[in-house]
């Protein structure tokens, strides 16, 4: 789980030093919050005993317009954030968290919305003898995400702002152990922002008349591969491999669309047939069922620089085993590109709020 985080910084600091060197402005903020945990999953009611508190530390770059992506997205920034969150549950205890995030602002840039991806450390994850009731969390190390919508004013004094609204905190062991139920949390958030050399700061450059901009139709082939668990606390981690073909049609310099198909090997998979058909020989598992699934999916990709987001929504067309996860699955991640033809990618492959895979992914486009 180190390594996966780390590579997300990497991904978004690749991004950032590739552009020229120039002067850069900087913003910090800081935010209390105040929630409550949802209940996605009735298997953690047990846990969800007061309203957790918190804290939201940020470091901001701000943009103006000196590269064209800045202004196709109407001048995000980039920055990293710290926060430390009470759950107000002993089982749950405390986390830590540190992010790669994106500001996006809309409404003559007064609401903000924030999206962080990143790492966190729990203080007390799950352990059979000292810690059974935690079957959120099945490690100290997690991945994390979260999001924020705040109306935000800045500079009201000198460089100092207020913002307000509301965070969305999610912590997940995505599949890499085992108990992985996960938390979300739902908060509202109130905080101050400060413009750091508030005087010197540069206008932003006119945004020029949209220009037609497509590429023809290119294919893709992928291999993504990782671990996870069976699902079963205690099991151990498996790796899989997963071979993908699609085709990518360019819309813009923002979007491209997506659609292709996939095959998925999973030792995990394999693993979890033979326990439940050992486990309960009564069942509906007789251990002879295929581990191979084949899907088909749909796509997007939304281009920042060499830097992209990509969403996949999918359908197991070929599931002999039906009863390790659901059949519609979806992939959202980061995408860097390398070269005009090889890419890297790290992606979460999920069945609606149940995270199956973590998945390292390189890829060449003809």
């Amino acid at each position: 789980m180190k390594k996966i985080s780390v590579l997300i910084f990497l991904f978004i600091l690749g991004n950032s030093s590739a552009q020229e060197s120039r002067k850069a402005y900087y913003f910090v903020d800081a935010s209390y919050f105040y929630g409550t945990i949802a209940e996605h999953n009735p298997d953690i009611a047990h846990l969800i005993t007061g309203h957790p508190t918190g804290l939201i530390l940020g470091f901001n770059k701000k943009s103006f317009g000196f590269e064209e992506w800045e202004k196709r997205f109407n001048y995000p920034d980039v920055g990293f954030s710290l926060t430390y969150q009470d759950m107000k549950n002993p089982s749950l205890g405390e986390n830590y968290g540190l992010y790669a995030h994106m500001n996006f602002y809309l409404f003559r840039r007064h609401l903000m919305f924030r999206i962080g991806q990143g790492l966190a450390y729990a203080s007390n994850p799950y352990h059979p003898d000292n810690n059974y009731k935690n079957n959120a969390y099945g490690s100290r190390m997690l991945s994390s995400t979260y999001l924020m919508a705040n109306y935000k004013k800045e500079r009201i004094f000198e460089g100092l702002g207020l913002q307000a609204g509301l965070s969305l905190i999610h912590y997940s062991n995505a599949d890499f152990a085992s108990p992985n139920a996960s938390t979300n949390t739902i908060t509202f958030n109130l905080g101050l922002n400060y413009m750091l050399d508030h005087q010197n700061l540069p206008g932003y450059r006119p945004k020029g008349p949209n220009k037609k901009y497509t590429e023809p139709i290119h294919l893709n082939f992928v291999l993504r591969s990782g671990v996870n668990t069976i699902g079963i606390i205690g099991s151990k981690q498996y790796p899989f491999l997963t071979f993908s073909a699609y085709a990518d049609k360019v819309l813009n310099h923002k979007s491209a669309l997506q659609a292709g198909t996939e095959v998925f090997f999973s030792k995990a998979m394999k693993e979890r047939i033979e326990y439940q058909a050992v486990a309960f020989p009564l069942g509906e598992t007789s251990g002879d069922e295929d581990s191979k699934r084949v899907g088909v999916f749909v796509g997007h990709q939304l281009s920042f620089d060499k830097l992209s987001v990509i969403t996949h929504l999918g359908y197991y067309v070929y599931y002999p085993y039906e009863h390790f996860v659901d059949q519609l699955y979806n992939r959202l991640g980061l995408q860097r590109k390398i070269t005009d033809n090889f890419w890297v990618s790290l992606s979460v492959r999920s069945h609606y709020a149940n995270a199956e895979a973590v998945e390292l992914s390189i890829g060449y486009r003809l």
